[in-house]
């Protein structure tokens, strides 16, 4: 492969013409490529380059300013870790908001709890949710969105600082923290999503990876105990993520994943969480403890 055309991230055309899209962790040097074999969508939206890409190996995935963010082979198991693990602590959640998740993979998982009501989904570009809907029906879902499912095409920032008491869980599917979405992992943000849960209320995050980004968890860990009683992390495996280990970091007012137990997980349409994997996913390997401290 030609170096000039290896360096950085996004795509580039192999020496034999192949297509490849490449993700680096520069630091460690490693990279991740997948081969593609045609672009299903390509266009610059008023936020980013959003595309969808049919890969050799996972299929159709969503691509946002040239990095994997979902594709249709695994993203049931992001979708399912960050949704089903709050839904199942809280002992009723009615009012849902999900910041980012324009794929709309983690509502259609949030509606399949009776107790819901209504689903704000906030985010900030309308394109994510047109072409995941068009394109990726396999993490999007077909036909109409669930009619508790409501799209809110605004900063999710903004969103959250205007509400006050209102929701039992909010879920963060932010990307990386990087840009614009950086502030999804500060304090001031997190203060904004304490305020905006009810007094029973909980939260949870994509922390990142605890191998590539170790700093990252920490410090979403450490910033959230300064504001919540009870913060857990928890782990999954989703392979076209770096490293295929990823961390998510609930955050709960009252109730403690560790002693809710999974008797209110639904796991009816679940191809990755049952009780096994919401009680085994706290279970933390001794590097990813000495990390939360």
């Amino acid at each position: 492969m030609d170096d000039k055309k290896m360096t950085g991230s996004g795509f580039f055309v192999a020496e034999d013409g192949t297509q490849w899209l490449s993700d680096p962790e520069e630091r460690f040097g490693f990279r991740a490529s997948w081969k593609i074999n045609r672009f299903l969508h390509r266009e610059r939206s008023d936020f980013q380059d959003v595309a969808v890409v049919e890969t050799e190996g996972f299929g159709k995935t969503l691509v946002l300013d040239e990095i994997v963010q979902t594709t249709e082979t695994d993203g049931f198991i992001y979708n399912e870790m960050i949704t089903h693990i709050p839904l199942a602590t809280h002992p009723s959640p009615r009012e849902v908001c999900i910041i980012g998740g324009g794929d709309c993979g983690a509502a259609r998982e949030a509606v399949k709890y009776p107790s819901v009501k209504r689903v704000d989904l906030v985010e900030i570009d309308r394109k994510v949710v047109e072409v995941s809907r068009k394109y990726l029906p396999e993490v999007a879902g077909v036909g109409e969105l669930d009619t508790r499912i409501h799209l809110h095409y605004e900063d999710g920032t903004a969103f959250i600082r205007e509400r006050e008491s209102l929701y039992d869980v909010v879920v963060v599917d932010s990307s990386d923290p990087v840009g614009p979405a950086a502030v999804l992992f500060e304090l001031p943000f997190y203060r904004d999503v304490h305020r905006a849960l009810k007094t029973d209320g909980l939260m949870v995050c994509q922390s990142e990876s605890p191998i590539f980004h170790p700093e990252v968890l920490s410090r979403v860990h450490q910033t959230l105990r300064q504001l919540f009683p009870v913060v857990r992390t928890y782990l999954a495996t989703v392979p076209t993520y770096p490293g295929g280990v990823w961390s998510f970091t609930l955050a709960s007012k009252t109730y403690d994943p560790l002693r809710e137990g999974s008797g209110r997980l639904q796991t009816t349409g679940n191809r990755y969480v049952d009780a096994d994997v919401l009680e085994g996913s706290f279970r933390l390997p001794v590097y990813v403890k000495k990390l939360l401290g």
